[in-house]
């Protein structure tokens, strides 16, 4: 039994979700990397060069860009989304708070400083700087992890678009002139926009739709109306 009563189900019970999903994304970055590499090779051959080698591409800018483009908008979706629910919220939404406990909330409702139980992480107690951090960690290391992602992206991007141009006999351009271009905001948008209508949706389809057991819908009986609750 845990330390609140609730029984035990050993590591790989107790950790299956987070382990079915990163297997599940080694597994699909596998196949990223193979199927870009096909790719590559067969553009090689459109420009008339050699084919590039697994392990060649697994450290080039092409398999890169392709990769941190990605996460950077994943990572700015949940950015977005942790500092947002703190003020907006949407009536029968399991994904909302309440209406009336929109904003920060006290520290009695977030247990902290004299509020905090004996089991509440140490941080949370404090009434220093270490406090503030740790009340806002969550949201400032998913907009660090944006940011470095879409450092890495711009920095790869270019390296790879500068490529393309040498083999185009066409000059290389600067970091400030590619995050300037088409070529690097138009896939970046694209998945920006696809991340925000996602986010969009499962705020407003849980309102009116179920899916029995999950915590990203209300019970099943629950009236539509309902707001913060989970299944």
């Amino acid at each position: 039994m845990s330390e609140r009563g609730e029984p035990r189900g050993g590591f790989w019970r107790e950790n299956s979700l987070t382990l079915a999903f990163g297997l599940a994304f080694l597994v699909t970055l596998a196949f990223q990397a193979v199927t870009g590499n096909a790719e590559f090779n067969e553009q090689m051959a459109v420009d008339g060069l050699q084919p590039v080698g697994f392990a060649d591409y697994l450290v080039s800018s092409g398999f890169a860009v392709d990769v941190t483009e990605n996460w950077q908008s994943e990572f700015l979706q949940f950015f977005l989304y942790i500092f947002g629910t703190v003020y907006l919220v949407q009536r029968g939404s399991p994904e909302s708070k309440q209406v009336h406990r929109a904003g920060p909330e006290s520290e009695r409702e977030q247990r902290m400083g004299e509020h905090a139980r004996h089991d509440s992480p140490r941080w949370a107690g404090t009434r220093d700087w270490r406090q503030t951090l740790y009340a806002r960690s969550l949201g400032s290391v998913m907009g660090a992890l944006f940011i470095l992602s879409w450092l890495a992206q711009s920095i790869s991007g270019t390296a790879a678009y500068n490529g393309q141009q040498l083999r185009q006999l066409q000059d290389p351009v600067s970091w400030a002139g590619y995050v300037s271009t088409p070529d690097f905001w138009n896939p970046t948008l694209q998945n920006w926009q696809s991340e925000l209508l996602a986010v969009a949706a499962m705020v407003v389809l849980p309102i009116y739709l179920r899916q029995r057991g999950s915590p990203e819908s209300k019970p099943v009986g629950a009236p539509h109306t309902a707001t913060g609750v989970e299944g």
